[in-house]
C-alpha cells in the first residue's frame, strides 16, 4: 500500500459499542502483562516496542467522530515507554484528545500492556505482547547466544491484521482499502434471515457492597497449578472453562442472602470466535455466552452446578449459535433508521443500553487461554498475568506453562467471594499462591483543573445572583445590573466551551463561532435588534474562526486530514446561514455578509480544486453510515 494513500478504518461491531459506553470509571481497557526473572530496563524496552509497532501498524491509531459512527485514523504519535505511574486500566481514551489507544509502561520486572478494546481484544493484545517480549529479551540476551525467533507467519499483511476488503488500483499498482462495511469478519457470517429464539432474561444478582475506600478499581491476584486444574477437569469429565466456571457461580451463591437468591446468578463468558471462524485478525472478533443458575429452583450441590453448565456451554458453544448471534447484534447495527440517526443520539442509546444490560449479568469470567512462547525464551519469563477495567465484578485467567493465573478486578467489596473460590478450588484438591500486590504509589488523578473551573462557575453564579438581587430592591433607571449579569452569562458559556474542548482547538473554535454567534443573536433582539448580530457579526467571525483555525493548523503542523473539516464546517456555516439570512430579509446592511459568505464561497472551491481527494475523504469518514 502506498504511504500517501490515507487510510482510515470503520469500527467493528464491537468496538461500535465500547466507543459509545465508555466512561472514565467504565475504561474499557485491559491490561495484558509479563512477569519477567529480571528487572525491566526502560531504554531496550523502547526499541522493543518501536521494533513491535513495525510489526503492528495498525495499532498505531486514534479515535475520530464522525457524523454517523467513530471511526479509526492512522497518526503520527509513536508510544513512549513510560515507568507504571496510574491505576491499571485507567482511560486511555480521551474526548476530542489525540492520543493512542494503547500504552506500555513498566514497573520492577513488569512489562505492563493496556490498551482500548476498541483497538483490539484478547487475542490480538496477546499477540502484541508476545512480540513486545520476544523483542526485548532478544535485544537483552543476545550477547548471550538467544536466537531470533518469528511467532508470526512471514506472509502476514496489514490486510490480514484489519481483515478488510482490498482492492487492487492497476494504475497506481496499489492496494486500496476500501471501507465498505463495519468488519469483514462479522458481515461474512451475517444472515438477516438467521435469528436466535427469543429469550426472556431475568435481572441477575447484583453485588453492590461498595469499598470504603472510594470507586477504585481494587485487583487481587493468585497463582495456580495448570496440570492441577487439568487433572481434576477431565476426572470430572469437563473443560477446564467449564470446571471453573461452575466453581465462580458456587462462591458468588455463597454471599448471597435468603432474599437475593430469588434472582440467578448469571455470568457472562467471552468466546474467542477464531475458533469457530478462522481469522489473522487483530481487531475485535469475539461473543459471549451468558449461563445463569438460579440456586433457589435447582439444585444447590457442585455436581448439579457442572452437570447444568457443562450442557449449557454444549448447547450454545457451536458455530450455528455464534452465527445467529452474529446475525441478531449486526441486525441491529445495520438496520437503515438507526444507521442514520446522528452519533450523539446513537452514543445515548448504546449507553442506555449498556447500563439497562448490566441487570442481566452478575459477574464476568473471561479465559484468556495458554500464552506461549518459543521454548529458548521460557527461562527468561516468570508468567503472564491478565485483567480489566470493568463496571461489574470480572475474573480473568490466563496460563504460561504450568502457571495459571488468576486476578478478580471489581469497585466493589467482593473478598469474601474471592475468599469462597479459593476455598472451593481447595475443596477440589488444588492449591493457590497469593500474588502480593506489587504496584507503584501513585498519586490520585488530578481534579485541580475541575476544582479551579469550578470555583470559576460558582463565582459566576454568584455576580449573576447579586446582580439579580440589586435589581429586584433598587430598580435602576439604566438595567446595569442586568447587562452586567447577562454579560457574566455569556463570559461563563464561552470559557465552559473553551475548557471542555480544551484538548482540540479547532473544534473549539467551531464551538466558540456557533454558540459565539447564538449569544450575539440573542443579545441583539433583547436590546431591541438593530440586526448588528447578523449584519456584522456573523460574516466577521465566520471569516476570522477560518483564518484562526488555518494559522492554529500551520502552527501545530497539523496534517491536512486533522483540520480540513473543521474548516469546511465553518466555511459552510459562513456561507450557508448568511445566504438564508439575506434571502429572507433579515440581514439590514447587506455588505459586510455578502464579502463574509463569498470569502466562504471561494474557500469551498479552493478546497475542492487543490484538496480533492482529502476533501472525498473526509466525507466519506465523517458520513458513512
Amino acid at each position: 500500500m502506498s504511504k500517501k494513500n490515507a487510510r482510515w478504518r470503520k469500527l467493528d461491531n464491537a468496538a461500535k459499542l465500547y466507543s459509545a459506553a465508555s466512561n472514565k470509571k467504565d475504561t474499557r481497557v485491559f491490561r495484558f502483562y509479563c512477569e519477567l526473572k529480571e528487572e525491566v530496563d526502560s531504554d531496550v524496552l523502547q526499541e522493543a516496542l518501536n521494533q513491535t509497532i513495525e510489526t503492528f501498524p495498525t495499532f498505531l491509531m486514534v479515535l475520530r467522530k464522525g457524523l454517523f459512527w467513530h471511526y479509526l485514523e492512522p497518526c503520527n504519535l509513536r508510544p513512549i515507554v513510560k515507568e507504571e505511574y496510574k491505576e491499571p486500566c485507567s482511560r486511555l481514551y480521551i474526548k476530542d484528545k489525540k492520543t493512542l489507544l494503547f500504552e506500555v509502561t513498566y514497573y520492577k520486572k513488569r512489562i505492563n500492556f493496556e490498551v482500548f478494546h476498541v483497538l483490539t481484544d484478547g487475542t490480538g493484545a496477546t499477540e502484541f505482547l508476545k512480540e513486545l517480549v520476544k523483542n526485548y529479551l532478544y535485544l537483552i540476551h543476545k550477547e548471550n547466544g538467544l536466537e531470533p525467533v518469528s511467532l508470526l507467519p512471514e506472509d502476514m499483511t496489514v490486510q490480514d491484521q484489519e481483515a478488510e476488503l482490498t482492492t487492487h488500483n492497476s494504475s497506481t499498482n496499489n492496494m486500496i482499502t476500501k471501507n465498505l462495511y463495519p468488519c469483514k469478519l462479522f458481515l461474512k457470517y451475517y444472515s438477516k434471515d438467521q435469528k436466535r429464539p427469543k429469550k426472556r432474561k431475568l435481572h441477575a444478582f447484583q453485588i453492590r457492597r461498595k469499598k470504603k475506600d472510594g470507586n477504585h478499581l481494587h485487583v487481587h491476584e493468585s497463582v495456580v497449578s495448570v496440570q492441577a486444574v487439568l487433572k481434576r477437569s477431565r476426572e470430572l469429565g469437563v473443560s477446564m472453562t467449564i470446571f471453573l466456571t461452575a466453581l465462580f457461580m458456587m462462591a458468588i451463591n455463597e454471599e448471597m442472602s435468603k432474599m437475593q437468591k430469588k434472582k440467578p446468578v448469571v455470568l457472562m463468558v467471552p468466546v474467542n470466535l477464531r475458533k469457530f471462524f478462522p481469522s489473522t485478525s487483530m481487531l475485535n472478533f469475539f461473543n459471549w455466552i451468558e449461563p445463569g443458575y438460579n440456586f433457589t429452583t435447582q439444585d444447590q450441590s457442585f455436581e448439579a452446578v457442572l452437570k447444568y453448565t457443562k450442557e449449557f456451554f454444549e448447547t450454545e458453544l457451536t458455530k450455528e449459535k455464534m452465527s445467529a448471534h452474529i446475525s441478531e447484534l449486526l441486525a441491529l447495527e445495520l438496520h437503515p433508521i438507526l444507521r442514520l440517526a446522528p452519533l450523539e443520539l446513537k452514543n445515548l442509546c448504546i449507553q442506555a443500553g449498556a447500563k439497562y444490560s448490566e441487570k442481566n449479568t452478575t459477574a464476568i469470567f473471561s479465559n484468556m487461554s495458554a500464552v506461549k512462547m518459543p521454548e529458548s525464551y521460557v527461562p527468561y519469563i516468570e508468567r503472564f498475568g491478565v485483567y480489566t477495567n470493568t463496571p461489574k465484578f470480572e475474573l480473568c485467567l490466563c496460563s504460561f506453562q504450568d502457571k495459571l493465573s488468576f486476578a478478580f478486578t471489581s469497585r466493589y467489596d467482593t473478598v469474601n467471594i474471592e475468599r469462597n473460590f479459593y476455598r472451593l478450588l481447595k475443596e477440589q484438591g488444588i492449591a493457590s499462591e497469593k500474588v502480593k500486590p506489587e504496584f507503584p504509589k501513585t498519586d490520585e488523578p488530578s481534579e485541580q483543573e475541575m476544582k479551579v473551573y469550578k470555583i470559576y462557575s460558582f463565582l459566576c453564579i454568584a455576580i449573576v445572583a447579586a446582580m439579580l438581587v440589586t435589581e429586584y430592591n433598587f430598580h435602576p433607571r439604566i438595567r446595569w445590573t442586568l447587562f452586567t449579569a447577562g454579560g457574566v452569562v455569556t463570559m461563563w458559556i464561552a470559557s465552559s466551551i473553551g475548557f471542555f474542548k480544551r484538548y482540540n482547538l479547532l473544534k473549539n473554535a467551531m464551538w466558540q463561532l456557533i454558540i459565539g454567534t447564538i449569544i450575539c443573536f440573542i443579545w441583539d433582539a433583547l436590546t431591541g435588534w438593530h440586526s448588528w448580530s447578523v449584519d456584522l457579526v456573523l460574516p466577521i467571525m465566520s471569516v476570522s474562526t477560518l483564518a484562526a483555525m488555518f494559522v492554529t493548523a500551520k502552527v501545530q503542523k497539523s496534517p491536512v486530514r486533522e483540520y480540513l473539516i473543521y474548516e469546511i464546517m465553518a466555511a459552510g456555516y459562513g456561507l450557508i446561514l448568511p445566504v438564508i439570512l439575506l434571502l429572507c430579509g433579515v440581514v439590514k446592511n447587506p455588505t459586510v455578509s455578502m464579502f463574509g459568505a463569498l470569502t466562504c464561497f471561494l474557500f469551498l472551491v479552493a478546497v475542492i480544486l487543490f484538496k480533492g481527494r482529502e476533501f472525498k475523504e473526509e466525507m466519506q469518514k465523517n458520513l458513512h453510515v
